[in-house]
């Protein structure tokens, strides 16, 4: 996942709010593609909902009860009918409107996506209205204790909420499966998610996701099953701190007799989020055609 030596990198290569803004790619490690604003997100991700659905897609903010409190989410579907279900998890920077756009966005192509608060346990939590919010006001560290209550258990016990929340929705298609899509520190998450709910989440999707083989009894590498189809999408600067991860994932599904993909792009940490300083067009709407697939094969 994301963590401090990565931030480090992008100050020193000097990205910042300018940079995100203008679009300047940056030299040397992992190229700044396409830059853009999160305004810029919106705003391409409501042009692609109107054209793709004829009527656009409905959002709202949604609470969704758990046995330890109350989940704050958004909700994004199309205007009529009843589709598939996705939880699209965000990064470590959280909830901002880029998460929201790409939630938005998957919604045009005919499904009914959840954007879960990953922090919805401490009320008050820091909040950015981008990524390079994140960088520039201490993200890492204002977030450090959230992340510490997250574990399997916790996930786990959070995707059989939203579960129960999505099959309660009229819009929602139960005679589908639900995918299920994590970025950096969520990218694990969506492992978990298919192991802890086999009998609704049929697809994993982890984008450039940390810690994904450890040595806990709880890696998500060890919990692979075969009621999922995984696409696990590498960033080749993660694959160079842990290379033997890719081969033990691989190793991992073929064990539970899973199918799936584990890739490898030619992108940085953090390249399918259009906010990222790692954002990387290209690379990102492969990842996003390859999950799509996934889905559309539930």
């Amino acid at each position: 996942m994301c963590d401090q030596q990565q931030l480090a990198e992008f100050a020193r290569r000097g990205v910042n709010r300018r940079t995100f803004s203008a679009g300047i790619g940056v030299a040397g490690g992992a190229a700044i593609l396409s830059a853009c604003s999160a305004s810029d997100v919106v705003a391409d991700a409501e042009a692609s909902s109107a054209a793709a659905t004829n009527g656009g897609v409905l959002g709202n903010e949604v609470q969704i009860p758990t046995g330890s409190g109350t989940m704050t989410a958004w909700f994004y579907h199309p205007s009529a009918g009843n589709h598939p279900a996705v939880i699209m998890w965000p990064d470590i920077a959280g909830i901002r409107p880029a998460a929201k756009a790409m939630g938005e966005r998957l919604a045009a192509e005919g499904f009914a996506v959840i954007v879960p608060d990953p922090y919805w346990r401490d009320e008050g939590h820091a909040t950015f209205t981008d990524f390079a919010d994140f960088m520039e006001n201490d993200g890492f560290q204002k977030v450090g204790p959230y992340r510490e209550k997250f574990s399997a258990d916790t996930v786990m016990a959070d995707t059989a909420s939203i579960v129960a929340w999505l099959d309660a929705q009229d819009v929602v298609d139960k005679s589908k499966g639900i995918g299920a899509r994590g970025h950096c520190m969520t990218g694990s998450w969506t492992i978990w998610a298919a192991h802890g709910s086999p009998e609704r989440v049929k697809v994993a999707g982890s984008m450039h996701g940390g810690g994904l083989v450890t040595d806990a009894p709880t890696s998500p590498h060890e919990m692979i099953v075969d009621s999922a189809t995984y696409l696990i999408a590498i960033a080749q600067d993660d694959d160079a701190k842990q290379p033997e991860a890719k081969t033990k994932l691989q190793e991992a599904l073929a064990e539970a007799g899973a199918e799936g993909i584990v890739d490898v792009y030619a992108a940085g940490h953090g390249w399918t989020v259009p906010d990222s300083p790692s954002y990387d067009k290209a690379e990102a709407e492969r990842a996003y055609d390859a999950f799509l697939a996934m889905l559309n094969a539930m």
